[in-house]
């Protein structure tokens, strides 16, 4: 298995890749050769990545988005300027002189237009999309060239290691929780498990949901557990809606999800000294758990999500010690169900 500071590495090569919602190619290449080391795996119509092992007992799914929250271009203005949209739930108050990266013919750096201080009159607002635009520095035959109208288009970052096991990067939403099933298959190595697992790193969750929809529809998996992200407690963050960086993994309880298997994640939680919070919600998850839980007949739904601060951002911060917390339980849940046998 690998070290620590290797599992680090994996996180931030995952969160490196791009795959703006509805753009996953390059995302779904470097997932799906970190899936290989443990099934056979394969790439849906839509682009999903899935997985298979088989077992004889309770079939579980494993599903964790793999697209990252990102803009697409509109249009190319002549004075060289690029007009874009959201994909996903893009925090447009991050957005003014941001540095982005624009996925042309080649990648093309850009920085959001910023109108300064001088002359904002003391707007408080935050300007919608259509005030924003990109400039590339390019003339407008030369940016015309290299860009077209539905290139995406990422939010620049730099990636760093904090105080601990904390880490910043763009894009840990969702790919700590593809981090987290990739940890879960590695502890599985070495025991034997009766279960059958499918792992779905879905796309278009941040858009659509569509990938989730297909990708659950076609497994006739008895049970799910959705890896996603939620909230990590900061100034401003309400304590019943968030938990602290550090604190572990945080189990969902709402209408959607089975009520059972949250219990029973509680339960073996507790049993193996994994520190863990309840996260409970009263209506939907926000997250594919839905998507999951609703397909073909139904499937017994849980969702573990691990604690990021600054969400939809291009600087999310995350403790690497809850994605392996998130990555035990799963992997407890799975021996229990599959009555696994240590070699």
């Amino acid at each position: 298995m690998r070290s620590t500071e290797e599992f680090k590495k994996l996180i931030f090569s995952l969160c490196d890749s791009n795959g703006v919602s509805g753009d996953e190619e390059e995302a779904a290449a470097v997932v799906s050769r970190e899936l290989s080391r443990f099934m056979p795996v394969k790439t849906d119509t839509l682009g999903n990545v899935t997985g298979e092992r088989g077992g004889c007992k309770t079939h579980i799914l494993l599903d964790a988005h793999l697209d990252r929250i990102g803009m697409i271009v509109t249009s190319v203005g002549d004075d060289g300027f690029i007009m874009a949209a959201p994909c996903g739930g893009v925090d447009r108050r991050v957005l003014p002189a941001a540095g982005v990266i624009i996925l042309g013919k080649e990648k093309v750096f850009g920085v959001v237009t910023s109108t300064p201080p001088h002359l904002s009159k003391g707007g408080k607002e935050v300007p919608d999309f259509d005030a924003f635009s990109v400039d590339t520095g390019l003339c407008g035959d030369k940016a015309k060239e290299l860009i077209s109208p539905g290139d995406r288009i990422l939010l620049k970052t730099n990636q760093r290691r904090l105080i601990g096991s904390r880490i910043s990067s763009a894009a840990l939403d969702n790919r700590a929780g593809v981090a987290a099933v990739l940890r879960c298959l590695e502890m599985l190595e070495d025991k034997k498990s009766d279960c059958k697992l499918t792992v779905l790193f879905s796309v278009q969750e941040e858009t659509t949901g569509g990938g989730a929809k297909t990708g659950s529809f076609s497994s006739d998996a008895a049970e799910s557990i959705t890896v996603d992200v939620s909230f990590a407690a900061s100034p401003g963050i309400p304590a019943e809606k968030s938990a602290p960086l550090g604190n572990g993994v945080m189990i969902g309880f709402a209408p959607s999800l089975c009520r059972e298997m949250s219990k029973e994640l509680v339960m073996l939680a507790e049993e193996n000294s994994i520190p863990y919070s309840r996260d409970v919600m009263g209506g939907g998850t926000g997250t594919n758990a839905e998507s999951v839980a609703f397909s073909k007949g139904g499937k017994r739904a849980a969702l573990l999500s691990i604690p990021i601060r600054n969400m939809h951002t291009p600087v999310e911060v995350c403790d690497v010690e809850d994605i392996e917390n998130t990555a035990r339980l799963m992997c407890a849940y799975i021996m229990k169900k599959g009555g696994v046998v240590n070699d």
